[in-house]
């Protein structure tokens, strides 16, 4: 395709593929890059040799876990492909690849459908308003429905579907081809060119009708989207590809049509289309809205002649380059070796090398143009979500915003004197994971490391010592337990004291009160003037601040209370900061000992799959770990139990659930919200903690 760096925004895409784990992703893609020409072998998840999931653990889990950029060309296109995980503890890595994609394929297993996780990553896609379409894979297996799909993906998640092809099965069922339901014809895959090689035959008299329900169905969806295509198909009954496909663009990019291509990854069966279908109809660099500023709302076009700007969005530690930063440039053209500046930390910084990513090979490139993603090597510390622009014409772009961590543990070296090289490379780890947090904890000087479930700590904890050579002993899993006030309460306190001749006075009325689930702590300032002046209004709210941290019940966070300051008094001559500081932070601590506290869990909801013959096991199981049943699907051989869970009763569940299902179930559940610890756990908690 001429070089894939001759810059013709109009002719890339950037695209993220998203899937529920198991759907097919990884696998997917692998074909996409053996079919491109990107590499020469193509490797199976299950043999663990991928291309994309270069990471020792990700071939053993047999999952994704770090997104992977990849480039690569298709009919005179270049597609920039980020490889997002699956699994539900990694959240952040395909809310992050989201925030810079342009349009999106989502995987859906034609076994499974759509699943709890499909589900959830195509919300993110609909609130980042991501274009998509849908490649129904896994339809070599006998079981497997593609019209099934369609009606699912329609009746779950709300949209209307453009059906492109059909599968073609031997009455065994056994998949022959795939259908191109536009050009009426059957193509059949040649096994021995590894499906490279394809031929198209006449639509086999048995699928006539099908063929044809399907076509009509698609073209009367386009045709909805303007009045050129209506018209050609109220006249004809029918329209010509050209006008079908740039009518279904429009559609995809600007009414949130799906189109649906269907296949067999495994199988090497359907790739091709499917990569048509993300040139034909997801958008360009310059289909989408261009990005603003935050603050100022000025916005800047996908053009390579105007001012610079990018947005970094995932950091690697690479063996060999060191720090590789992950960009997407968004406008305007930087050099190897030029200069750029970071607009979130106010640095400015040199752009040492710039290189187009390969999974973990790599090109060097001389410069990066809007339309890009690619990974740089600079001078300054960048952070995921930090904003790369031109120093003059600087831009703030929207930062990624990612979930606190849920579950804790503590670390520790082998040795005192391995520490210092323990904290770097947590350090290394929490730079490229905004979801992983590291601190060390005042009161026992341990080292405590924060994540999204225990799932995701294990695999930190064995990248530490498989990649970085950290040996550590690790404590059991803690949940992040947050406390929170039960009702409204109001303290008063007088600060007064003679000191070296001087008077201190300060006098605060403060009143205490729980807010919403999800509020955080909300400061608001509402005493008059005449009865505290504003020179004080700082002191205080750093006071109530500094002192609203911990409960009283546990030590732990406190979340979802509002503190408000009502009214108080001051002396002219003897109020000072200081007194305002003592009397406020005395204020919260008579509020602590009156106020009644509750402690907060975090709740997980999702689901679990399973056969049928092993549901009663598995709902007595989620009895026993306090779960509640939301809803029971039956589908087919299995069941699916809708689930809501406290994140305390799982740990340890993916075990349980393996040795009592045979290893034949899964589960995906996530962080929904926090609840009321109820009250006989919730004594334990807090003996526990030594309170």
């Amino acid at each position: 395709m001429g070089s894939p760096d001759s810059h013709d925004l109009d002719r890339v895409r950037n695209i993220g593929i998203m899937a529920h784990i198991d759907a097919g992703k990884t696998t997917t893609t692998e074909r996409i890059l053996f079919y491109t020409g990107q590499i020469h072998k193509m490797g199976e998840v299950h043999e663990g040799d991928t291309e994309m999931d270069w990471m020792a653990q990700e071939r053993e889990r047999g999952i994704t876990i770090t997104s992977a950029a990849t480039t690569c060309p298709w009919m005179d296109h270049r597609i920039n492909i980020i490889d997002t995980p699956g699994h539900v503890d990694f959240t952040a890595e395909v809310e992050r690849s989201l925030r810079v994609l342009d349009g999106g394929v989502v995987v859906f297993s034609g076994v499974e459908m759509v699943e709890s996780q499909s589900e959830t990553v195509w919300r993110q896609a609909d609130r980042y308003g991501i274009p998509r379409i849908a490649f129904v894979n896994k339809l070599d297996r006998p079981e497997s429905s593609y019209t099934g799909a369609l009606d699912m993906i329609e009746a779950r998640l709300g949209v209307r579907v453009v059906p492109l092809s059909l599968p073609y099965r031997d009455v065994d069922r056994r998949i022959v081809g795939i259908i191109d339901l536009l050009e009426r014809e059957l193509v059949v895959w040649d096994a021995e060119s590894q499906g490279a090689k394809m031929e198209r035959r006449p639509v086999p008299d048995t699928m006539r009708d099908s063929v044809e329900m399907y076509r009509e169905m698609a073209l009367e969806r386009v045709a909805d989207v303007d009045d050129v295509a209506m018209e050609a198909f109220l006249d004809r009954g029918d329209m010509d590809a050209e006008l079908f496909h740039r009518t279904l663009r429009k559609g995809c990019i600007e009414k949130g049509l799906i189109p649906v291509v269907g296949g067999s990854a495994f199988g090497k069966i359907g790739v091709q289309p499917l990569l048509d279908a993300i040139v034909r109809y997801l958008p360009s660099p310059l289909d989408v809205p261009p990005v603003r500023d935050v603050e100022s709302g000025e916005e800047r076009p996908a053009d390579p002649d105007a001012p610079f700007s990018a947005l970094a969005f995932k950091i690697v530690t690479d063996p060999y380059a060191g720090r590789l930063v992950f960009v997407r440039v968004y406008s305007g053209t930087v050099e190897s070796g030029g200069h750029a500046y970071n607009a979130s930390t106010g640095k400015g910084l040199r752009v040492t090398k710039i290189f187009r990513m390969h999974a973990n090979r790599r090109t060097q490139l001389e410069r990066m143009v809007a339309g890009d993603i690619v990974a740089i090597v600079g001078s300054q510390d960048v952070s995921t979500g930090e904003t790369l622009c031109d120093k003059q014409a600087p831009i703030l772009l929207e930062k990624i915003q990612f979930p606190e961590p849920v579950v804790f543990a503590a670390v520790e070296p082998r040795t005192e004197a391995e520490l210092p090289n323990l904290l770097e490379n947590l350090g290394k780890l929490a730079q490229e994971d905004p979801t992983f947090h590291v601190r060390v904890d005042e009161t026992t000087d341990q080292v405590v490391i924060g994540g999204m479930g225990e799932l995701h700590l294990d695999v930190l904890v064995r990248r530490l010592r498989e990649e970085l050579g950290v040996h550590v002993n690790v404590g059991t899993p803690q949940v992040a337990y947050r406390e929170t006030l039960r009702k409204p309460v109001v303290a008063e306190e007088r600060f007064a004291k003679q000191a070296a001749g001087r008077g201190q006075f300060a006098h605060v009325i403060l009143r205490l009160e729980p807010l919403e689930r999800g509020s955080g702590i909300r400061y608001t300032f509402a005493a008059r003037s005449d009865e505290i002046p504003k020179a004080y209004e700082t002191a205080i709210e750093s006071a109530v601040r500094g002192t609203l941290t911990n409960g009283p019940l546990a030590g732990y966070p406190l979340a979802d209370i509002g503190a408000t300051v009502t009214g108080g008094s001051y002396h002219p001559v003897d109020s000072s900061e200081l007194a305002f500081r003592a009397a406020t932070a005395y204020a919260l601590r008579t509020a602590y000992s009156l106020g009644v506290f509750d402690l907060l869990e975090p709740i997980l909801e999702g689901e679990v799959i399973t056969p049928g013959g092993y549901l009663g096991e598995v709902m007595e199981d989620l009895a026993r770990r306090r779960g509640e049943i939301q809803e029971l699907r039956s589908r087919e051989m299995i069941q699916i139990v809708r689930v809501s869970i406290p994140l305390a009763e799982t740990f340890g569940y993916a075990t349980r659930l393996r040795s009592l299902t045979q290893g034949r179930a899964t589960y995906s559940l996530k962080v929904a919200r926090y609840a009321v610890v109820p009250d006989g756990s919730r004594e334990k908690i807090i003996k526990s903690r030594g309170y």
